[in-house]
């Protein structure tokens, strides 16, 4: 049976040539092997063309017969490791906590703990007339977030 960690020990080094990461790999009952990779600098197709060329050349369909899937991660994809995180520091975030709550702001840490969001506000300041901007820091521990991911923005 082929299993995730087979795959794995196949791109390990091959990925961190790339100086990128795997964020996911599945792989069905039935021998569908699906492979989320993304980078720092981005995964293009022509590294999926890689990656699955590399795990096809290291499987015998004579012994188990499978269909392969190799995918950079989609950017409308909440984060699934650490490494998306770290990558999409001082950009724009939406992160649902488990309790439901929505926190839209930049992600501006990452520890191996969790990450904290500042989202901009503008609050009733005493003696002021009008709402004034400020910063609020949310600290999340990775564990209370249901889902994080880019806020895509068009100019």
């Amino acid at each position: 049976m082929i299993t995730k960690e087979r795959i794995k020990d196949i791109i390990n080094d091959s990925i961190k040539e790339k100086n990128a990461f795997i964020v996911d790999i599945k792989v069905s009952s039935s021998n569908k092997i699906n492979v989320e990779i993304d980078s720092i600098d981005g995964f293009t197709i022509d590294d999926c063309v890689e990656v699955s060329r590399l795990i096809e050349s290291n499987l015998n369909r004579d012994e188990e017969d499978f269909e392969l899937e190799v995918a950079s991660a989609g950017l409308s994809e909440p984060f699934k490791v650490i490494q998306q995180y770290q990558k999409n520091l001082n950009k724009e975030v939406e992160t649902l906590t488990k309790s439901g709550i929505k926190i839209k702001g930049t992600l501006s840490k990452v520890t191996d703990d969790g990450f904290e969001i500042e989202e901009p506000k503008m609050v009733k300041v005493e003696g002021k007339k009008k709402k004034q901007p400020v910063i609020e820091k949310h600290w999340f521990d990775f564990d209370q977030v249901k889902a994080t991911k880019v806020v895509i923005k068009f100019k």
